[in-house]
């Protein structure tokens, strides 16, 4: 029989692998660590390694994330059960189909390691408006938000998990844009102050 550990000690250690995955997963990320990662590793490997880390550091999150006792809201029924079960699948949906809009496979670092392979070479990333990102600047990210909030059933251990990546995305969010504004130049910067980050016209930069 698995032991429950005491809810304080759940909640530490659940937070202590939100935490765990935000650093590396924001962290990799960064213009620094790629200038130092591929000081070891061939360039063409960076985004997939990156991608390899996050995955195997979200099943260490998921083999060892803690079991919070009670529920903040539990439906079962009614229209209420129906829109945050639609709200939740129209969420995950909403993210994996934005990925790709913006090319799946160059994101995930398929697209890199394929052409190396075939001996050509990877066309410079280009910034382009397209789809649902001429409304909103991170449907992805907000797809996630929607698929951890809109549920029939909100444990305290799954309330844990979506606050802390919650507050992880939009502080990620934040280094991810000064980023792009750094890469893209002015084309992205317009495009802040234009587009709302995941409403439209909600959170577009002030001229």
């Amino acid at each position: 029989m698995d032991q429950v550990l005491s809810t304080p000690l759940a909640f530490v250690i659940d937070l202590g692998l939100i935490v765990l995955f935000g650093l590396q997963h924001s962290g990799m990320a960064r213009r620094g660590f790629k200038r130092f990662i591929t000081r070891f590793l061939p360039e063409v490997s960076e985004r997939s390694t990156y991608v390899l880390l996050s995955g195997t550091t979200f099943i260490f999150l998921c083999l060892f994330y803690q079991p919070i006792d009670g529920y903040l809201w539990y439906v079962e029924e009614g229209m209420l059960y129906w829109f945050l079960q639609i709200g939740f699948i129209v969420g995950w949906t909403l993210s994996v189909y934005a990925s790709f809009i913006i090319n799946h496979f160059e994101l995930f670092g398929l697209e890199q390691i394929y052409l190396h392979l075939k001996g050509k070479e990877a066309k410079p990333v280009v910034f382009k408006e397209r789809q649902l990102y001429k409304y909103i600047r991170h449907p992805i990210q907000l797809g996630v938000l929607l698929g951890m909030w809109l549920t029939p059933v909100m444990s305290y251990g799954h309330l844990v998990l979506a606050v802390g990546f919650t507050v992880y995305i939009f502080i990620g969010l934040y280094f991810e844009e000064k980023d792009l504004v750094r890469e893209l130049g002015k084309s992205y910067a317009d495009y802040k102050e234009r587009v709302g980050m995941m409403i439209p016209f909600i959170g577009r930069k002030k001229r």
